[in-house]
């Protein structure tokens, strides 16, 4: 009975909501031929509720559709090829700071399980997260399985879902890296907003892939909790201290964002050392609303848009 509702909740919600149905249906890649500027209009009135204003955006979910259309600089493509981005990392602030990397191969078919450690972690380099595997015990992990999310994760098309077009020209790649721990089940994990080149909000994510869910705060980077939430992803129950490396992740940040008009940068802290996680140009893709929503015209007003000759 409870999957037959669910059929006719969703049949109900496609038929008579119009966003719901565009949301659906651009997830199952049906608009792969309409033009990058036409798609992130629908899909931004679909997902927040308003008309996307382009030519005067004043809000942070509105400058990043701006940014995905006219700040296209190449070297974005290598800083979100979670392979390539290690040589960029290491140049701009030393491999010390990379997660060490175990292998990586052209297709999830070559990959030997026997030469793997027990711990690891299996991850495409061009997209986000579809087909991770974290393997805390090889001998109960079933490599079927492990093999087909990867070959789901290897195969999709990033780029489509939001226009993010970085990722558009990444060569498809499967990392394995050093599975790290703190001790605890999950490290969490620091994502560093910068701004024109200065960390001003700090998101920490902790219990992502716990049975209670996802937490997400916001912290100043004096590390004072801001009342700020996104939709779905409660506060911790528990208090943040804060990291006796903040200031070290905020020195690397603004390395990493110098000359850049917005990017995340996202790091991990174990036993006193500091390890960088990814770059993120478009949180949420630019199409998830703040709690409250002023949130979203403060962010906006801090990121200064560079002047684009056309």
């Amino acid at each position: 009975m409870k999957r037959n509702k669910n059929l006719f909740d969703f049949a109900k919600e496609f038929i008579t909501n119009k966003d719901y149905r565009f949301r659906y249906l651009a997830y199952k890649g049906l608009f792969h031929n309409m033009s990058d500027e036409k798609y992130l209009r629908k899909l931004y009135k679909a997902s927040i509720g308003k008309d996307l204003n382009l030519t005067q955006p004043n809000t942070f979910n509105e400058k990043l559709q701006w940014l995905k259309l006219n700040d296209r600089r190449i070297e974005y493509t290598k800083m979100v090829d979670k392979y390539l981005v290690r040589q960029y990392i290491a140049e701009t602030i030393g491999e010390q700071y990379l997660i060490p990397l175990i292998g990586v191969w052209d297709s999830p078919e070559e990959i030997d399980f026997d030469s793997l450690p027990n711990q690891f972690v299996l991850k495409c380099n061009h997209n986000s997260g579809l087909g991770m595997c974290i393997c805390k015990d090889k001998s109960k992990m079933n490599i079927g399985k492990v093999q087909a999310a990867l070959k789901k994760g290897f195969t999709e098309d990033y780029y489509y879902l939001g226009r993010e077009w970085p990722y558009k020209n990444v060569k498809r790649k499967i990392l394995c890296e050093k599975y790290m721990t703190d001790g605890n089940d999950q490290l969490a994990d620091y994502k560093i907003h910068n701004f024109n080149g200065i960390p001003r909000v700090i998101l920490v994510c902790r219990d992502r892939f716990k049975e209670s869910g996802l937490t997400e705060d916001f912290f100043s980077d004096k590390w004072d909790h801001l009342n700020i939430q996104r939709p779905g992803h409660p506060n911790s129950q528990q208090v943040i201290p804060k990291p006796s490396e903040l200031n070290e992740m905020l020195l690397l940040s603004r390395q990493l964002s110098k000359d850049i008009p917005f990017v995340r940068t996202d790091f991990y802290t174990i036993q006193g050392k500091v390890y960088f996680g990814e770059i993120t140009f478009y949180p949420a893709s630019g199409m998830d609303r703040f709690e409250p929503d002023t949130i979203d015209q403060q962010f906006g007003e801090w990121l200064n848009l560079p002047i684009v000759n056309k």
